[in-house]
């Protein structure tokens, strides 16, 4: 492979930023959204000196609430859309509002966020068909017409998802779970209210981004979104195109993705996911993925892409297997895919996570589109000083982060760390472990990675009880929140600080 002319170069100049899901914002209604409090979070960032926000995928949440497992890589999560954008927009009163359950503190409650909410969202696009304003109308129409590759299947799966008590998609009528005309359209036919209000609450949800992209350009604070390699095979992606995945005759899998076993885990990691068709996807010029990739452009100024070492090669696990000890190494699509994407964008504002067991053919595909990889400090110090996620082994062209939404939080990583490991870190980082997250935090700031990135627990110094996600397990994730309290102007001046002092 030749190297090819730089992408997205220009987007990457030093910076700093914060990783933060929305859902972990503060609020009144139970989870985090893109209403005020986004607004005031973008506001800190600024403060803060810090021009990079980076957040999880975006997607409707499936399985075990995870953004990695969506019902669709195309629409907007319901749960972000705030109330209280829509009371300013006359689709709900103060009044439905009045009757809120009582939340818990520091974390989201899942199942109710989204009782209370999905009530909520069908009054607001039953209002929304009702109400008169011709300006929304129009933009409505026109973000159908714009989004109609994806929005009438993810409504339609909706819908039917509900009409079949959320079952997954192959367990519904068999002529549904087939696509079979006749039923597809007696089924729009049947659904067709339910249909409208997905597809409006849709529009509110991108309607609101879009407004938060804004606010966040205007303060000079890029947005770092998120792709995950895989989809979940419960999601309307996987019902609308299935000749797309390694699918059998009843739609179920026939290989599924995950990770070989390691020092970490002696059965490996197994994802599940369908395993993607890409001599099909080559076939037509991969189309899927640049709509996908079009579509987290359209709010994002950058893209984390999950799982980068996939598209060189990937672990395929027979679905019959429980675990992913039996499987096999496929190659990726490879540099063919990337060249597509460039001649289709210009440009590729990739960080590729490329993480985990990182070969030299992985290596050479990220280079040579010049793509920025990421350096973890969390795992710099289980080896010696050749480790390359030690500072002094960086180069210029990577993100360091003290850790990511996958780890534990520095405070709870440094107290649970065999004793070598934290001797170790407190030699390297000439520090008595007392003030651990901020260590962290100014070894990542100091270092010449082009961009530093902390989760917002690390700023706070929190342990284990605020960590986001524990792989493999699959309860309790996803669900720490800051108060509002905590983003404080002595914390925006002590990061202020940093980013002066390292040139971010």
């Amino acid at each position: 492979m030749k190297p090819v002319k730089a992408s997205g170069e220009q987007i990457f100049k030093r910076a700093s930023g914060i990783l933060l899901h929305p859902t972990s914002l503060p609020g009144k209604y139970g989870i985090g959204d893109i209403g005020p409090m986004a607004e005031m979070w973008i506001g800190w960032l600024q403060k803060a000196g810090c021009h990079l926000w980076q957040v999880l995928p975006l997607c409707p949440t499936g399985f075990g609430d995870s953004p990695y497992q969506g019902f669709s890589a195309f629409a907007g999560n319901p749960l972000l859309i705030s109330p209280d954008r829509l009371i300013e927009d006359g689709l709900l009163m103060t009044e439905d509002l009045t009757s809120q359950p009582q939340f818990p503190n520091g974390n989201v409650d899942f199942q109710k966020a989204n009782s209370n909410k999905k009530e909520l969202f069908f009054l607001a696009a039953k209002r929304f068909e009702d109400q008169k304003d011709d300006h929304l109308r129009k933009a409505y129409r026109r973000f159908c017409r714009e989004e109609r590759r994806w929005l009438q299947d993810y409504a339609l799966f909706m819908a039917l998802k509900n009409e079949h008590n959320g079952r997954p998609w192959t367990e519904w009528d068999a002529d549904l779970a087939n696509r079979k005309p006749a039923a597809l359209e007696q089924a729009v036919h049947t659904l067709a209210e339910e249909i409208e209000a997905y597809k409006i609450i849709q529009f509110l949800f991108f309607k609101q981004w879009t407004s938060l992209r804004n606010v966040a350009k205007k303060a000079g604070v890029i947005i770092i979104g998120d792709i995950p390699i895989f989809v979940a095979h419960d999601s309307a992606d996987v019902w609308a195109n299935p000749e797309l995945f390694w699918l059998d005759d009843e739609g179920m899998p026939t290989v599924v993705a995950g990770v070989p076993p390691d020092y970490f885990s002696p059965t490996g990691q197994r994802w599940g996911n369908p395993l993607y068709r890409w001599d099909v996807m080559r076939g037509n010029g991969y189309g899927w993925w640049k709509q996908r990739f079009k579509a987290v452009l359209k709010i994002v100024d950058v893209v984390r892409l999950d799982h980068f070492r996939g598209f060189e090669g990937y672990w395929e696990i027979p679905a019959e297997y429980p675990t992913a000890e039996v499987g096999r190494w496929v190659p990726g699509p490879g540099a063919d895919f990337f060249e597509a994407l460039m001649r289709t964008f210009g440009s590729l504002p990739i960080i590729a996570e490329d993480l985990g067991v990182i070969t030299p053919e992985v290596k050479l595909l990220r280079d040579t589109f010049k793509l920025p990889g990421m350096k973890v400090l969390q795992f710099a110090f289980g080896k010696d000083a050749t480790h390359p996620f030690l500072p002094h082994n960086y180069i210029r062209r990577c993100v360091a982060y003290a850790g990511t939404h996958d780890n534990d939080t520095t405070r709870g990583w440094y107290e649970t760390a065999p004793e070598s490991e934290r001797d170790f870190c407190r030699r390297y980082l000439r520090c008595d472990g007392s003030d651990i997250s901020w260590d962290m935090i100014r070894a990542a700031w100091s270092s010449v990675a082009v961009w530093a990135i902390a989760p917002l627990q690390d700023l706070l110094s929190l342990g284990s009880e605020a960590r986001m996600n524990l792989p493999g397990s699959m309860e309790g994730n996803w669900s720490w929140r800051v108060s509002e309290e905590k983003l404080s102007d002595e914390l925006a001046a002590r990061m202020r600080e940093t980013n002066q002092i390292y040139g971010r």
